[in-house]
């Protein structure tokens, strides 16, 4: 699903994405309009303008979210101010791309983002997890029961918190990708995590990015 209020701009990416092979199953210049027809097309990524004319980007990812909570939320905005970055983070962004991407860095962010991998335009990730390190630093509170991870899950956990791909963790590891994938999944039904962003978080909070 794509939502962006210029409509050529909107009408480009859609066709980029259809194709690249991709299924567009919506498209909307408003965000209320986007969060009301969701539920019904179900898309499985929505690239979201940060701009909107009648609520912002991040209110249109709430929405979203609630909505469809197993949605994954591409950012394409033209601003790349740290605030607005963090800001969609926090409300369940998946990524975040500048809109002067080239044509192929943009779908692979797409496939990315479909594949649960935070996606950010260079420079902007160190900005994420910086942000999430000064969370993690505030007030301790009561250790929580932790699940017990395996040490393959542990040792997958740790990669996926230093910004590896699962391609990279893959190779490193000596797996393959599917149980790379596996583990990254068996592990956020353990803690009760949805994606690779929150993954990250967790493993930033307990130092296992070191």
């Amino acid at each position: 699903m794509v939502v962006d209020d210029h409509p050529m701009w909107r009408e480009g990416v859609a066709r980029d994405l259809t194709e690249a092979g991709y299924l567009v199953v919506a498209t909307s210049g408003e965000g209320r309009q986007a969060v009301r027809v969701a539920p019904a097309a179900r898309p499985d990524v929505v690239v979201l303008d940060l701009q909107l004319p009648d609520v912002s980007g991040v209110e249109v990812i709430r929405g979203l979210r609630a909505a469809l909570p197993r949605v994954r939320v591409l950012m394409l905005s033209a601003s790349g101010e740290p605030q607005s970055v963090l800001d969609a983070v926090k409300a369940g962004a998946t990524g975040y791309l500048v809109k002067s991407a080239a044509p192929a860095e943009f779908l692979d962010a797409v496939g990315r983002t479909a594949a649960g991998e935070p996606v950010f335009t260079p420079g902007l990730a160190g900005l994420v997890l910086g942000e999430y390190r000064r969370l993690a630093a505030g007030p301790a509170t009561a250790h929580d029961a932790a699940p017990r991870l395996t040490e393959r899950e542990t040792e997958v956990l740790r990669l996926v918190a230093k910004g590896l791909s699962y391609k990279q963790i893959a190779e490193r590891l000596g797996l393959s990708h599917r149980t790379v994938q596996n583990h990254v999944q068996n592990t956020l039904g353990k803690l009760h995590l949805h994606n690779r962003v929150e993954l990250t978080r967790y493993a930033i909070e307990r130092g296992l990015d070191g």
